[in-house]
């Protein structure tokens, strides 16, 4: 072969590799384009997973479907037993962390209306506010709901802000010193919590969207993401009357010490569930559903305990928004914290998206 020839050869090569480059690039940048365009696309493409922990395993996932399921008696129901993947878990975890070395403490506590700074019956508010230091929440008790979930659409949205919000595995007094509790793993954080409040209301018939996407990567940004989220959600589905933000708290003291709520029901230890209700005031603006939410929070927190009680800590009330504002109503609430296990925080979702599923039942069309 001349030496013309090679030349030829060599330039067609290049210019074939640089359409290639050039079609990758272009792929590479309609997909950005795409995501960008489409609200339900933009922010899982511009989230930041660089700094994943390592057992994250990620894969993006889409959010559930919209499905029914057909009214389970809840006589048929058994509340307290521990899912199957749940105890599978539990028994590789034992292996898992064998050589892990105690940190701190985990200490249960029950938390009652010792805690509250403000008791109406079986109400109990911890009242951050400023402006309504002196609010009578009778009243949120007796203010009537105009809550209508229609069956035959989605109805309630559920999703995670914190979605990476994870819990201990092995129910033991100490935490370790190399446990991270956030993961990404959908299987350990308040994803699989929210699975059972899910599984709960449309056992009941509700119609539930469950958004499972990752919000908190980066942390900050987080409830900018799920605002997004919320906002694509209520423009495809009209038909959604009320959205929830499912959470877990964490409580650390100055000494370590980390503090896990929990509540005996049923003869079965479970992570208790906080309801949180926001107002308008000092830097919180552009809330006028306030007071529509923290009387939807108020009853089902007496509901809840009424009907298992000791099962709620203190309802807290406080001068902030957390996206509270989009929907016609709208819940938040956190089930147990960092210290409680995955165990105990499941069937606490179970129990309360039982209670949550009968409560809602009035407002069904």
């Amino acid at each position: 072969m001349n030496r013309n020839k090679l030349i030829a050869i060599s330039i067609v090569l290049v210019a074939a590799i640089s359409l290639l480059v050039s079609d990758s690039l272009l792929q590479s940048a309609a997909m950005v384009s795409a995501g960008i365009e489409l609200p339900q696309g933009a922010f899982v493409l511009l989230q930041d997973f660089s700094d994943l922990p390592a057992d994250a395993r990620y894969v993006p996932r889409p959010p559930t479907p919209p499905r029914r399921r057909p009214v389970v008696p809840p006589g048929e129901l058994d509340l307290m037993a521990t899912p199957a993947d749940i105890l599978l878990m539990m028994e590789e975890a034992e292996h898992e962390f064998a050589d892990q070395v105690p940190a701190g403490n985990i200490v249960p506590r029950h938390f009652t209306n010792r805690n509250a700074t403000d008791v109406f019956g079986d109400l109990a508010v911890y009242n951050l506010t400023a402006t309504q230091r002196e609010r009578d929440f009778s009243q949120d008790l007796a203010q009537p709901l105009t809550l209508q979930l229609d069956p035959d659409l989605p109805s309630i949205l559920i999703y995670h802000t914190h979605t990476t919000e994870g819990f201990e595995i092995i129910d033991r007094p100490w935490y370790a010193a190399n446990w991270d509790s956030r993961t990404t793993n959908y299987n350990r954080n308040i994803v699989r919590v929210g699975e059972e409040i899910v599984d709960m209301l449309r056992r009941a018939g509700f119609n539930v969207i469950h958004d499972t996407r990752v919000f908190d990567i980066p942390f900050a940004g987080a409830y900018d993401r799920s605002r997004l989220a919320v906002q694509y959600w209520l423009s495809r589905y009209p038909s959604i009357q009320l959205t929830i933000d499912v959470h877990r708290d964490a409580i650390h003291r100055a000494n370590g010490d980390r503090i896990k709520p929990v509540a005996e029901i049923m003869e079965h230890q479970v992570a208790q569930v906080m309801l949180l209700a926001g107002t308008q005031e000092e830097n919180v603006g552009e809330f006028p559903n306030w007071e529509t939410n923290l009387a939807l929070a108020s009853q089902l927190h007496v509901f809840a305990q009424q009907r298992y009680p000791g099962l709620m800590k203190p309802l807290w009330f406080t001068a902030r928004r957390f996206n509270m504002d989009l929907a016609p109503y709208a819940l938040f609430f956190e089930i147990g914290t960092d210290a409680n296990t995955l165990q105990e925080s499941v069937l606490a979702g179970r129990v309360f998206g039982e209670a949550l599923s009968a409560f809602l039942l009035e407002y069904a069309k």
